[in-house]
């Protein structure tokens, strides 16, 4: 029992040992460039997928094993840590950092809540754009990180309200007054004839007074404790939260600045075929945005018939007076927006050189003037203050993300060097047989239940360098299988470990895991389908997909399928 618990304590150092000595045999008996290149391949999956060593660490091996079996000498190892893709993230990273410095995210949020209403439905739409639309731009972490406590009080505002609401119908028939909902109507700055006559409309509720205290038995014997008023409050508290963290993730797909997945893809598809030049931010804001869209309203439906049902009269019912929660909700919504105060200026956009040149300007566009008071009690103006600082650069910038990319290019590059790619593209060439939907769909099946249980930059960086021989030895057009392989790699709906903005929103408390396993199954399933759609129709033309490209290396013997 003692040597379990030694074991338990020291399992990732006995991981780390027993995989670089059980996987030994491989270079030491083939003694080929390719079985030494496979033997790091093996190694760094190994520790990329159990994470018994950090991401970023283990991105450092390639840096350390290539050189010492000589499949690349140190300086052309050490290049591939630093690429294009690193400035370009240096400037969406100070995009990000002056976006949220300046609660520029805020401001959209708000304000699409307060064109689309307190509705349920409709507000879990105005939430899921939004959020879509900021994870455009930011990282889908730091965009749950900014979405979530507002949507948190939106729900709780519409809890409480209703509480009110209800409390309100027993007090009509208890023949006792309720100051509190007259005093929270006219803070809002309305007269007290209005709340006297609205006092009067409370009569309407008479139907359902009746029905509070079985609600409140209903909820006690469902288990969910007092948090809840009614089960539908915490099925609601539950949509908003899965709305939001899928509909970041569903955002970043649009652009290639959207998540790390889609610049990795981007840097290796440019390295690995540079006379292709046909990825690029336009490009892939083409083809992936309808994707997005798609999949965006669909899982919308999805999860408000999971978890509130869909009631298309009730939605689209025009001229209907608002409820009394609906009308508190928008006060606190349209509160909260006019707490940011008006806009300022200037405000700006990115791409690689383009996104750099933005970023550096963020350090010197002045944001607002610093002043001192002298010693005669004067107020001068000593300085300026940025739009970012560059210590508020250093606590946004993914250090460890930078480094795993490049560890990933670092590997790629080594499968090159070694001829490992070369020769799995002939051994892989035989599936050229099968049909090529076929094909395109169990590669992409593969990397949605892969990220699942593995970081989304991790799976996409091992397997972007078995996927591109895998597309040339079987004569494919290789944009034909890494397109929908990069757009699944951020398909991670069904765990809270699955990526981080599941955990941000599963940390509130409304969710169980088997919330997000019933949800995140089916808007997997929507975005499998989605992507398959969109290859099979709009980006078929966009890149000739049906033909083997020439900027692609001939190696299999395949036909296109």
């Amino acid at each position: 029992m003692k040597l379990f618990s030694y074991i338990l304590v020291y399992r990732r150092f006995l991981l780390v040992v027993f995989t670089l000595l059980i996987l030994l045999p491989l270079p030491l008996i083939l003694r080929t460039k390719e079985a030494e290149c496979a033997y790091v391949l093996f190694v760094v999956a190994t520790f990329w997928l159990t994470e018994a060593l950090p991401l970023s660490v283990t991105a450092l091996l390639p840096g350390l094993i290539f050189p010492l079996f000589g499949i690349m000498p140190s300086k052309n190892v050490a290049s591939a840590y630093f690429k294009d893709f690193h400035l370009l993230l240096i400037g969406v990273i100070c995009l990000a950092t002056s976006i949220e410095k300046w609660n520029l995210h805020k401001r959209i949020a708000l304000r699409m809540v307060m064109m689309v209403g307190v509705n349920p439905a409709w507000l879990t739409l105005g939430f899921m754009s939004s959020t879509a639309f900021l994870s455009m731009w930011l990282s889908n972490t730091s965009t749950t990180a900014m979405v979530m406590p507002i949507a948190e009080a939106v729900a709780q505002q519409i809890i409480s309200a209703e509480a009110e609401v209800e409390a309100t119908q027993m007090t009509y028939f208890t023949g006792e007054s309720n100051h509190g909902l007259e005093i929270d109507e006219s803070d809002n700055g309305h007269e007290a004839n209005e709340s006297k006559e609205k006092t009067k409309t409370v009569p309407r509720y008479k139907n359902d007074a009746g029905k509070l205290s079985s609600k409140l038995e209903m909820e006690k014997n469902s288990g969910t404790g007092s948090k809840y008023r009614t089960k539908k409050d915490h099925m609601m508290c539950k949509l908003i939260c899965l709305s939001i963290a899928y509909s970041s993730t569903i955002g970043g797909l649009t652009t290639i600045t959207g998540t790390s997945t889609n610049l990795i893809f981007a840097e290796h598809f440019n390295m690995h075929y540079p006379n292709c030049r046909c990825i690029n931010f336009g490009s892939w804001f083409m083809f992936s945005f309808p994707v997005a869209i798609i999949i965006l309203l669909v899982s919308w439906i999805w999860l408000q018939w999971l978890f509130l049902g869909f009631n298309f009269k009730e939605m689209f019912k025009c001229g209907k007076a608002k409820t009394v929660k609906q009308k508190a909700c928008g006060e606190v919504i349209k509160h909260e927006y006019q707490k940011l105060g008006p806009i300022r200026y200037p405000g700006f956009a990115s791409d690689s050189t383009v996104a750099l040149v933005v970023g550096l300007l963020f350090f010197l566009i002045p944001a607002k003037i610093l002043t001192k008071t002298t010693s005669s009690g004067e107020i001068v103006a000593f300085d300026f203050s940025p739009l970012i600082t560059w210590k508020e650069f250093q606590s946004f910038m993914p250090w460890d993300i930078a480094i795993l990319v490049g560890g990933g290019f670092a590997l790629a590059d080594g499968c090159e060097a070694s001829g490992l790619s070369k020769w799995m593209a002939n051994k892989l060439s035989p599936l050229g047989s099968l049909p090529g939907w076929l094909i395109i769909l169990v590669s992409s099946l593969l990397v949605t239940s892969l990220t699942e249980v593995a970081s989304n930059p991790a799976t996409i960086t091992l397997l972007l360098p078995i996927l591109s021989p895998l597309a040339e030895g079987i004569h494919m057009n290789p944009l034909y299988i890494l397109i929908p392989s990069t757009l699944c790699t951020s398909f991670a709906f069904l765990l809270p470990v699955s990526n981080p903005p599941n955990a941000i929103v599963f940390s509130y408390g409304h969710l169980q895991v088997i919330d997000m396993v019933k949800a995140g199954l089916g808007v997997n399933i929507v975005g499998v389908a989605v992507v398959m759609l969109g290859m099979f129709t709009w980006i078929v033309p966009m890149f000739d997909l049906h033909t083997y490209p020439s900027w692609a290396p001939s190696i299999g013997n395949g036909t296109m399928p």
